[in-house]
């Protein structure tokens, strides 16, 4: 066995190298990524120009110890000590060491407390991810004006869409659908043709991993060339798409894309990061939502105000709840001793995802002044942020040595065959506890009396009531108090999940430069003014306003809903949407390739009543993604980056789909939905803790279900997607980074999950086939929905011959597994063409 494992490492590294050389390439041309940029916006450049523009810009006229922090290049460059960021690494930077104030001689803002923990993170999370930074020049120059509401409705993404009529072309047979003419009318245009049609078996692959994320079977393959024979392709290729979209596994796949956009996670994430346990409803009901073909407009409704929406029995009202969880699922600074900041930002960070989300594009960034580059007011802001404040988050924390902040669940109604993974409390303890609550009220409402006293007398009042007693009542009734609400009287467990209701319902101040200390005039609850839909009603004064905020976000005319969507499918079925940056429509984002085509897509979808099914058909059918992804050397120089989409791009497989492709090729993908998630059966729970519990796997996988049903930890993903480029569960996320790096190499010969399913690969594999040739094909023909070709079979025919000679079935398995994790480990399986 040993002379075989040389052969596997130099298998791995050879289809990494040539992984690395193209994205080498890429990565020279690399922008900064727009969400980074809107991060930096709202959450670093308010801070930087509260704390630190003072001592350390342009305007101020100070650069103290030679450093400014008014620029990307300053900031970059760093002062007389060093750079002040170094991207991606933290440890390097020295801004952070300063906040941190780890170094007593470095320590900013100087002779003045350090900064709130949650701004510390968030600076921490932005070198991380590459300190992106808009600022261009230094000074004064650095800000242009703030786009007027006139210019921005020149803009083309806040203009509605409108129908164009088809192109003509020179080659109109070329198409199958409508869409064609454009994507054939722009190439012909610019002197270029279409790629022939990929080869059945690598259009099925790319088929079943776009559409249900799993690839073919063999006999998937066999029956779908059967019917091109017996019927032609356009007809074979109806009928499996129909198939597909028609199975359970689409809303698996699909859902985690719409996950991604809505920053779905299982933990608070921030400082003390503790878990969301009921968060897994929310999942299971956007699988549903999308294999039900709910519509689309709908689908958002429900989420922003589904407790406002009538419902026909409690199945559905139970439904309507859940769907609001989109709006508790972000991050939370638990840790936040007041509670009007920590309400400020609940508020902005619901805000900040829903316009990101539904519309790729932040209002979030005006909450400290005009927003720098689109269209939003500060007035924009806070007329809209008042329907946030104006509603009530339920994401079930309690009062403990990791969260001041306590917040109850919503309690579902009662339904038969109900999953409750919350656990019920005995009868006994159920006492016990409410025992230990009457008691610790007594010692507390002694030892207020005994400090008040003390106060009186000149005393220390905490040498009679302690601050350690203080806390340990404190923590350990919020406890308590946290266990009993997911219990009713009798001690059963409640049906809970997360999500909103009406709150107080009352208009916004617009707080000073975003500070909750210093509020202003008072800004009538309202909808950004860039944006006049007619028949959209403002909120009424005893609502909050989320019921009328998703009426014109799913109003007809809105520019930005179905344009969004129908782009963010497009990126998902191509590599790169017609608009590049998914999440930013706005004047820093890209400019549509198509616009013509985008317009008409974003009508089709409206005009199909907001069928997400109905728009992926239609473009999975077009003759144009049936192109092959074959280089053509005269189209590469005219358009290298594919926009005229000359040929299909070749794509790295999500995170998700290599881990179920490997499971489900070596026969142990279990396709059942897992019941709850790992983190609804630990509770309320720090995930610093995690490596305590013994039924927390180390890897935080440990089973065979899809990889939608693993758990979502903020700061804590399983082993596999954060290596493969899971999306970062923190951020509106529409595109993910694709990365090649030698830890993924390394995880995939050394994981325990890797040598698992190679094991179990190499058994099926000698189980269903005989002989080392008809087993050779048979694993290609499993991993690669293929036969190997000439030199291919020679390959691994001379890796057989190779191996020590051996009677025992065990070495031979042991060869056979060998061989097989090569070819997981390959390009070719983690890759689409």
């Amino acid at each position: 066995m040993k002379s075989c494992l040389p052969s596997l490492l130099v298998a791995v590294l050879i289809s990494y190298s040539s992984d690395l050389i193209l994205q080498a390439a890429d990565l020279s041309e690399k922008k900064d990524d727009p969400s980074g940029n809107a991060f930096f916006e709202s959450k670093i450049r308010p801070v930087l120009v509260k704390h630190c523009y003072e001592c350390h810009s342009v305007e101020s006229g100070k650069s103290k110890g030679g450093l400014r922090l008014d620029s990307k290049q300053g900031i970059r460059a760093g002062g007389e000590i060093g750079p002040a960021i170094v991207p991606s690494d933290a440890a390097k930077s020295l801004l952070l060491t300063a906040i941190k104030h780890t170094d007593p001689d470095l320590e900013m803002p100087p002779k003045k407390p350090q900064l709130a923990k949650s701004i510390i993170a968030d600076i921490e999370t932005w070198i991380k991810m590459g300190a992106p930074d808009p600022r261009e020049i230094s000074g004064k120059t650095v800000e242009r004006a703030p786009v007027d509401i006139e210019a921005g409705r020149k803009f083309w993404s806040y203009q509605k869409p409108v129908p164009h009529p088809l192109p003509a072309t020179k080659n109109p047979a070329w198409a199958k659908r409508e869409l064609d003419q454009f994507i054939l009318a722009k190439l012909e245009k610019s002197g270029l043709q279409p790629s022939p049609d990929a080869d059945v078996s690598t259009l099925l692959r790319r088929l079943h991993l776009d559409i249900i994320g799993l690839p073919p079977t063999q006999e998937a393959v066999m029956a779908f060339e059967k019917r091109i024979k017996a019927d032609g392709l356009d007809a074979a290729l109806a009928i499996e798409v129909d198939a597909l979209l028609k199975s359970e596994r689409f809303g698996e796949r699909w859902g985690k894309h719409w996950m991604d956009v809505v920053r779905y996670a299982e933990s608070t994430g921030k400082e003390s990061n503790l878990t969301f346990p009921q968060a897994w409803r929310y999942r299971d009901y956007v699988i549903d939502s999308l294999n039900a073909d709910k519509p689309y407009n709908r689908f958002l409704t429900e989420q922003i105000a589904g407790d406002l929406l009538p419902a026909k029995d409690d199945a559905e009202r139970a439904n309507l709840l859940i769907a609001t969880s989109f709006l508790a699922l972000g991050t939370k600074g638990l840790n936040e001793m007041n509670p009007a900041q920590f309400n400020a930002d609940l508020a902005d960070e619901q805000l900040d995802t829903v316009t990101r989300a539904v519309m790729a594009s932040s209002v979030a960034c005006a909450r400290c002044h005009d927003h720098k580059f689109d269209p939003f007011s500060v007035e924009d802001y806070y007329g809209l942020i008042g329907v946030f404040t104006s509603t009530k988050t339920f994401f079930g924390s309690s009062i403990g040595s990791e969260s001041s902040i306590a917040s109850d669940f919503i309690h579902l109604p009662e339904l038969p065959g109900q999953l409750i993974p919350n656990k019920p409390v005995p009868a006994d303890q159920l006492a016990k506890m409410r025992g230990q609550l009457a008691e610790m009220s007594e010692q507390e409402k002694k030892g207020k009396v005994a400090a008040d006293k003390a106060v009186k007398e000149g005393r220390n009042p905490f040498e009679v009531f302690s601050l350690g007693e203080i806390l340990r009542i404190y923590w350990t009734r919020g406890g308590i108090e946290g266990q009993l609400k997911t219990v009713d009287d009798q001690g059963r467990a409640l049906p809970l999940c997360m999500g909103v209701q009406e709150g107080t319902i009352q208009d916004a101040p617009i707080f000073v430069r975003g500070e909750v200390a210093h509020p202003g005039k008072t800004v009538a609850r309202r909808f950004p003014r860039v944006i006049e839909l007619e028949g959209v009603d403002a909120p009424p004064k005893e609502q909050s306003g989320r019921l009328q905020f998703a009426q014109w976000l799913t109003h007809r005319e809105q520019p930005f809903t179905a344009r969004v969507m129908v782009n963010r499918v497009w990126r998902h079925l191509f590599g790169e949407g017609l608009v590049a940056t998914v999440d930013n429509f706005g004047f820093t984002g890209e400019r549509p390739s198509h616009p013509e085509l985008l317009d008409y897509l974003a009508l089709k979808f409206v005009g199909s009543e907001w069928s997400l099914k109905s728009i992926i058909r239609e473009v999975v059918l077009s003759r144009s993604y049936r192109q092959s992804s074959t280089y053509r050397e005269e189209c590469f120089t005219k358009d290298p980056d594919n926009r005229l989409l000359w040929r299909a791009n070749k794509r790295r497989l999500d995170a998700e789909v290599i881990r179920d492709s490997m499971l489900f090729v070596s026969g142990q993908l279990d396709t059942t939905r897992r019941p709850g998630s790992l983190v609804a059966g630990l509770g309320e729970r720090s995930v610093s803790l995690f490596g305590f519990a013994k039924e927390v796997p180390i890897d935080l996988d440990g089973c065979h279900y899809r990889s939608v049903y693993l758990p979502v930890i903020r700061d804590r993903m399983p082993d596999i997607l954060e290596l493969f480029d899971a999306a970062e569960p923190s951020l509106v996320s529409g595109d993910r980074d694709v990365t090649n790096v030698p830890l993924q190499a390394l995880y995939l010969m050394n994981s325990p999950f890797m040598q698992e399913r190679s094991v179990a690969l190499a058994e099926r594999v000698m189980r269903e086939a005989t002989g080392t040739e008809e087993r050779i094909h048979h694993a290609f023909a499993l991993c690669f929905n293929r036969q190997p070709d000439a030199k291919e079979f020679a390959m691994a025919q001379s890796y057989f011959k190779a191996a020590p000679k051996s009677s025992a079935p065990t070495d031979e398995q042991m060869i056979f597994t060998s061989y097989c994790q090569s070819l997981l480990s390959t390009a070719e399986f983690r890759n689409m063409d």
